[in-house]
């Protein structure tokens, strides 16, 4: 239980809430939605599932992992590099979540001082747009967030979180749950399920596609080295394939709660879907500024988002810290106050683009946009391709066979599922992104 708590802590965060509904608006709807969840269930879960061998396999951190397990079995020391690119996935991911748990912060404090009370759409819009230009009001919350991130991180604090996560993250879902039933009184909480499970199939695009396989990934900390991380912790008594399962049923849930919590207050207000990452700081505001004890419960869902937020950039840090540490003469403080200035130093380039570096750098896209896109629309699934490949190709027969525990015929499922359906999927996304 205590392992299923600390994985869905580090998968459940701002990826399934702000993250999710920000690209299903973005990206079409229901075509988004559907094809996200075949994604976490025909990639995803295999992927998932050999990150946990090869950490169990390995146990230890993800590149001395790979190169144990590449040693063992004869093979090129090259495979250390899905253990690399794991942790410079969760380096350049963590540097803009910072800026956007900064953001959760800043609503905190915007809501227990009765900002969003009574406050129209164009109200709530125009604070969020103010937030945004304000450089240093924006460096102010992602320095605290990254404050609370080290703080935490350098003392190796695990057991007041396991005990915060299984008390907080049940509350993060009852009061969303809740957002859902305050939607259905919206009357355009019809129109949001269309929105959301409707699919216009001739609106699918390559890159809708992509950035479908993209957040699966980055919605369960695939491909960060976080998994695999997790897996050397993980006991012979946990079955591999039903924890999965569990760990994906809660992090999809709460995806799709929270997506019907927030398109009816978009609808109900005229607002655009295709919002952007800022979605859920216009809309939910909204709510909680127009309904009884709206301020009471504004403040718990910022504080239970905050929360989620921590947990997952703490899974981000931990690997880095790990990678300098052993790396350099630093302690454990030192080697994590060394991670958190460099990821510290690049999330300002981050937050600046939304106001002094507003413009394009390369390929269109700023700063921001552009740590999002390479991180979650290629690091992350090339990273995870790299190990579904290892554990279902180059890692001993056996050994699978006995940390699946599935019997001959989930054996053999799996085999045919990550030898070739999860390979080859990422390939034809990847492909259909360049037609």
């Amino acid at each position: 239980m205590v392992f299923i708590l600390a994985a869905t802590g580090s998968a459940v965060g701002l990826g399934n809430i702000w993250r999710f509904s920000y690209m299903v608006g973005e990206s079409g709807g229901a075509a988004f939605v559907l094809l996200y969840l075949g994604c976490v269930l025909l990639i995803g879960m295999p992927v998932l599932l050999a990150e946990w061998i090869l950490g169990r396999r390995g146990q230890s951190n993800p590149i001395n992992t790979m190169a144990k397990l590449a040693r063992e079995g004869g093979r090129t020391q090259a495979w250390i590099l899905i253990g690399l690119s794991g942790i410079l996935a969760a380096f350049l991911i963590l540097s803009f979540y910072s800026v956007i748990g900064g953001w959760s912060l800043a609503y905190i404090l915007s809501t227990v001082t009765g900002t969003f009370t009574d406050q129209d759409a164009e109200a709530v819009g125009e604070h969020f747009n103010s937030l945004l230009g304000s450089p240093g009001v924006l460096l102010l919350w992602h320095t605290a967030f990254m404050v609370l991130v080290v703080g935490i991180v350098a003392r190796g604090v695990t057991k007041g979180l396991e005990a915060a996560v299984r008390t907080l993250m049940p509350a993060l879902v009852i009061l969303l749950a809740l957002l859902v039933v305050y939607g259905m009184t919206t009357g355009h909480f019809g129109e949001a399920l269309r929105f959301m499970f409707s699919p216009d199939w001739g609106a699918v695009t390559g890159e809708v596609v992509i950035a479908a396989m993209g957040q699966a990934f980055f919605t369960l900390s695939l491909g960060m080295g976080i998994m695999m991380a997790y897996g050397s912790y993980l006991g012979r008594d946990v079955k591999l394939v039903s924890t999965a399962g569990t760990v994906i049923v809660l992090d999809t849930v709460v995806a799709l709660l929270a997506g019907m919590a927030i398109f009816p207050i978009v609808f109900l207000h005229g607002l655009s879907p295709g919002e952007g990452p800022g979605l859920i700081f216009v809309t939910l505001p909204i709510a909680f500024g127009n309904i009884t004890g709206g301020v009471i419960l504004g403040l718990i869902f910022f504080l239970l988002l905050t929360f989620a937020a921590l947990t997952s950039a703490i899974s981000l840090l931990e690997p880095v810290v790990e990678f300098v540490q052993e790396r350099s003469p630093f302690s454990r403080v030192w080697s994590t106050v060394a991670a958190a200035i460099c990821i510290w130093a690049l999330g300002i380039a981050a937050l600046m683009s939304f106001n002094v570096w507003d413009f394009p750098i390369l390929f269109g896209l700023n700063v921001f946009d552009l740590l999002d896109t390479f991180t979650s629309r290629f690091l992350l699934p090339l990273t995870g391709l790299g190990a579904v490949v290892f554990a279902a190709w180059f890692l001993d027969r056996e050994s699978v066979r006995q940390e699946l525990a599935m019997g001959t015929t989930g054996t053999m499922l799996w085999n045919v599922v990550a030898r070739f359906v999860a390979p080859i999927g990422v390939v034809i996304v990847f492909v259909s992104a360049f037609l």
